[in-house]
């Protein structure tokens, strides 16, 4: 039968934990974005310091990281995130909402095949939104820049709001009627 896989977390919570300052900025963040909880705003950060850790490696002279200079680089164009030109200088500077941007959900809401981000997130959990004809159900997945534009509905839906019927004027009683 095997061993169980091993579940790992894929992210590290912050060291300042309670620090009120970083719990209202993450919170804009999660609003902004529709993210379900502070997790997934985690795994961001902690993709992003590994990705700093690496750039910082590398800009230190490290031996022998030439590959790794282009695997990173190489992996930031095909999301999207940086272009050809950009110096490995620039990638310290790269923030949260460069990653958060690459999310289905966010390129489902950009491209109008939602209203909201709320609305996006769960036409994908639901299975209404595709890549390239195939269901994806993962709001996290990060959209390479190849396939931004293959993105579009699974199966049809509306998401265009339900017209109300014309409400029928209900005739409130006057003072008088009710002191009779």
């Amino acid at each position: 039968m095997g061993a169980p896989r091993r579940n790992r977390r894929k992210f590290d919570k912050p060291k300042d934990i309670w620090n009120l300052a970083r719990i209202n900025a993450d919170n804009a963040l999660i609003k902004e974005y529709g993210l379900k909880n502070m997790s997934e705003l985690w795994k961001v950060q902690s993709e992003l310091s590994r990705i700093r850790g690496n750039v910082r490696l590398l800009l230190s002279g490290a031996a022998g990281m030439g590959n790794v200079e282009q695997a990173l680089k190489t992996r930031l164009i095909k999301l999207g995130v940086i272009d050809n030109e950009t110096p490995l200088e620039k990638l310290l500077e790269l923030s949260e909402k460069s990653v958060l941007d690459r999310r289905l959900e966010s390129v489902v809401y950009r491209k109008g095949l939602a209203r909201s981000m709320k609305q996006a997130r769960q036409l994908i959990t639901h299975g209404f939104i595709s890549i390239n004809g195939r269901k994806f159900t993962v709001p996290g997945y990060l959209v390479k820049a190849e396939e931004e534009h293959k993105i579009g509905y699974y199966k049809p839906i509306d998401i265009a709001p339900a017209s109300k019927p014309e409400e029928t004027k209900v005739e409130q009683p006057s003072v008088e009627q009710v002191e009779n």
